[in-house]
């Protein structure tokens, strides 16, 4: 079996998040946007799947990198091909990202999987068939009745509770808030998160990292004395002393790095230098499943939790197969947001949540996307 074909098919969506000047999601009017979804293909006619930005599968990346590596090679070897693509980053000038490996990765992943008829978490190891989902809300926002006071993150936890959701994460206020950032603001919508869904639920604060040191210690001492699980990315991620140094001082567990780029080398380095006490890793965010099983058990050596940043297929598929991760994030929620809705080019989501607020392993092959093929051939924008 050799790769025969890699293709990318843009088409059009509707979608009603938008996003504002500092990158940070929000509700919107429903508008006309894009997605891709990168196709590799062999010479025994077995395909495989994965959905990314149409930037980050541009024509000239896909060319001069993706297929440059790929074409003409045996889809089993992962590992081969992860790290020969891989070495094309230095060279790149930044074209190549860990977002494009990614996909790339998952695409072959789901692959091997459609072709031996297995999920790719058992292919993995399988450790389990359901994890608990935690709701993770969208940035603070100045909308009535959205996530615009205190209040209203108290009001959107106890609907959160109520649906099911056994863990909660906020993500407080950011610029072009007016007033944002403000520790005194973080504190009080963490407090009016905590009085309304009482003393023992596990709570979780992403502050995004615009913090000084100073403000990140007042914040996590608020937090703390609030009885919050813990506390994740208020300053800037590539100073990794400045969380070595909060972690130091704090007792409410770190939890990173996030988006720090190096892929297992800056998880290494912070575990190694004490800058967290949970590690963390999302597959878009290190360039795949296989470095992201690598950096769990990197933090499975040391006794440490290592949770996945963010949802979809590929995050589910890693937390299907390790043993040191607690929570699945689902979201980003939002009270104007139905984040059930099923999205156009999918037949159903990866990620429906059971009354017990536990997310099941896909079962069906590969990555487990119940893909609307139909959908995507009738709203072709651009194909290559």
């Amino acid at each position: 079996m050799k790769i025969e074909k890699i293709s990318v098919t843009v088409f059009k969506i509707k979608s009603k998040k938008v996003n504002d000047t500092d990158g940070h999601t929000h509700p919107g009017p429903e508008h006309d946007s894009e997605e891709a979804m990168l196709t590799i293909t062999t010479d025994d006619g077995h395909s495989g799947h994965a959905f990314g930005s149409p930037e980050s599968l541009r024509p000239y990346v896909i060319d001069n990198f993706v297929k440059k590596v790929f074409i003409d090679q045996d889809p089993m070897d992962r590992e081969k091909l992860w790290i020969n693509l891989a070495k094309w980053q230095r060279g790149s000038g930044a074209s190549l990202t860990d977002r494009t490996m990614a996909v790339a990765e998952m695409a072959l992943w789901d692959l091997v999987g459609r072709s031996l008829d297995v999920p790719v978490w058992k292919l993995l190891g399988g450790y389990r068939e359901k994890v608990p989902a935690y709701g993770s809300t969208m940035c603070g926002d100045e909308m009535a009745g959205g996530l615009a006071t205190p209040a209203d993150y108290g009001n959107f936890a106890e609907w959160m509770v109520n649906r099911g959701y056994k863990a909660i994460k906020l993500h407080t206020w950011m610029p072009p808030v007016s007033w944002a950032p403000s520790v005194k603001m973080d504190i009080q919508a963490c407090a009016a998160v905590r009085e309304a869904v009482g003393s023992d639920f596990p709570l979780m604060l992403d502050a995004n990292h615009w913090y000084s040191r100073i403000d990140a210690l007042e914040l996590g001492r608020g937090i703390q004395d609030l009885g919050y699980y813990w506390y994740e990315e208020p300053m800037d991620e590539h100073s990794t002393e400045s969380y070595r140094w909060l972690a130091e001082n704090l007792d409410i567990p770190i939890i990173g790095p996030e988006y720090a780029y190096g892929k297992f080398h800056t998880r290494a380095e912070w575990i190694a230098s004490k800058a967290c006490d949970i590690s963390r890793v999302g597959v878009a965010d290190v360039g795949g499943i296989g470095p992201s099983m690598k950096i769990a058990h990197l933090a499975e050596s040391f006794n440490m939790d290592c949770e996945i940043h963010g949802g979809g297929a590929g995050n589910l598929a890693v937390l299907g197969a390790i043993s040191n991760a607690r929570w699945y994030e689902r979201g980003l929620l939002h009270p104007f947001i139905d984040y059930d809705e099923i999205p156009s080019h999918l037949n159903s989501i990866i990620d429906p949540m059971d009354e017990d607020g536990n997310i099941p392993m896909p079962t069906r092959p590969g990555l487990g996307e119940d893909i609307n093929f139909g959908y995507i051939a009738e709203n072709v924008t651009s194909a290559y």
